[in-house]
C-alpha cells in the first residue's frame, strides 16, 4: 500500500486493485489484493501484509471514508486468497490487516473494529508518519493501541525516528519498520544516542575520535566526513551499518527497560537527548 502511495502520480486505483507504470519500461502493472497475497507466499514473508490504499495527508474527511472501505474490501480478498493458498515454504506465514482512517478518530476506530473482527494474530496502524504532525501520529497511536487486546501484536508502519519510536514504544506498539536509518545515512544523517550528527558539517572535519565507541569505534568522524566529501560509496556504506546497529541498540535497551520496570524513566531521558543535533 506505502508503495502505492509514493508513486501517487503514476497510478491509478480501481475497485480490482492499482495500475501503474513500471519505472523500467513503462509497461502498465496491476497489483491486486490476489497477486499481492501470491508474491507474498513465493517470497516467503513471514508476517504477509494485507493490501490497502495508505490514506495521504491531508486528506479530506470525504475521501479518508472512500479510502478506508477500500481498504476493507480489498482485506476481505486478501483473507481469501490467503485461505485459500498453502505456504511455499515449510514455516508459517501470517497475515496482518492494515487499520487505515487518516487522522479522524471515528474512522480510526471503525477500521479498528473491522479489522479486529477478521481475529488474526497481529494488527497494522497505516497511513500515519506520511505528513501528518507528530501530535496526530501519537494521538491515533494511542487510540488504537488502547482498543487492541494485548495478545494481538501492534505493528506501527513507517515509523519512525528514535524518538518517534520510543514514544510509540510507550503507547503499546510492538513492531516498526522505516526507510529512515538507511536513507538519512546515504544523506550523512547519523544517529547517535546523545543527538544526530550531519558528516558533512566542518566542525568535524580534524575530530578524529570515534564516530561512535559503541557502535562504529573503527572510523574516525574526520574520515567518515572525508568520505561523504570525496562522494565515496563507502561512506553510505558505514553510516548505514552504523545506523542500523543503532537502531538495533535502542530497541534491544527499550525492552531490556521494560523488562526492569524502568522503561518510562529511561525513555523520558533518552527523547531529550535524542532529537539534539550535535
Amino acid at each position: 500500500g506505502y508503495q502505492v502511495y509514493s508513486i501517487s502520480d503514476q497510478r491509478k486505483i480501481t475497485e480490482e486493485g492499482v495500475i501503474f507504470r513500471s519505472h523500467i519500461n513503462g509497461s502498465k502493472v496491476l497489483f491486486t489484493p490476489e497477486n499481492v497475497m501470491d508474491t507474498q507466499r513465493t517470497i516467503g514473508a513471514d508476517i504477509i501484509m494485507a493490501f490497502d490504499e495508505c490514506t495521504p495527508y491531508p486528506a479530506t474527511r470525504e475521501y479518508a471514508t472512500n479510502s478506508m472501505h477500500t481498504t476493507h474490501r480489498w482485506l476481505d480478498r486478501c483473507i481469501k486468497r490467503f485461505s485459500e493458498t498453502e505456504p511455499v515454504y515449510d514455516h508459517t506465514q501470517q497475515l496482518f490487516p492494515i487499520i487505515q482512517g487518516s487522522v479522524f478518530e471515528d474512522l480510526r476506530l471503525q477500521s479498528t473494529e473491522y479489522c479486529l473482527s477478521k481475529d488474526t494474530d497481529g494488527i497494522a496502524i497505516g497511513g500515519l508518519s506520511v505528513g501528518e504532525p507528530h501530535e496526530d501520529m501519537y494521538r491515533i497511536t494511542d487510540q488504537i493501541c488502547s482498543i487492541v487486546p494485548e495478545n494481538k501484536a501492534r505493528y506501527l508502519m513507517g515509523v519512525g525516528t528514535p524518538s518517534n519510536i520510543l514514544e510509540c514504544i510507550a503507547l503499546g506498539v510492538d513492531m516498526f519498520d522505516c526507510v529512515m536509518p538507511t536513507r538519512n545515512a546515504r544523506n550523512a544523517m547519523l544517529f547517535t544516542k546523545d543527538g544526530t550528527m550531519n558528516m558533512r558539517n566542518k566542525k568535524w572535519e580534524n575530530d578524529y575520535s570515534a564516530v561512535d565507541d559503541e557502535h562504529t569505534p573503527r572510523y574516525s568522524k574526520a574520515y567518515l566526513k572525508h568520505l561523504f566529501k570525496a562522494k565515496e560509496y563507502l561512506a553510505a556504506q558505514i553510516a548505514s551499518e552504523h545506523n542500523l546497529r543503532f537502531y538495533l541498540w535502542l530497541v534491544t535497551e527499550a525492552r531490556a527497560h521494560i523488562l526492569a520496570d524502568t522503561f518510562v524513566e529511561w525513555k523520558n531521558e533518552m527523547v531529550k537527548k535524542l532529537d539534539k543535533r550535535l
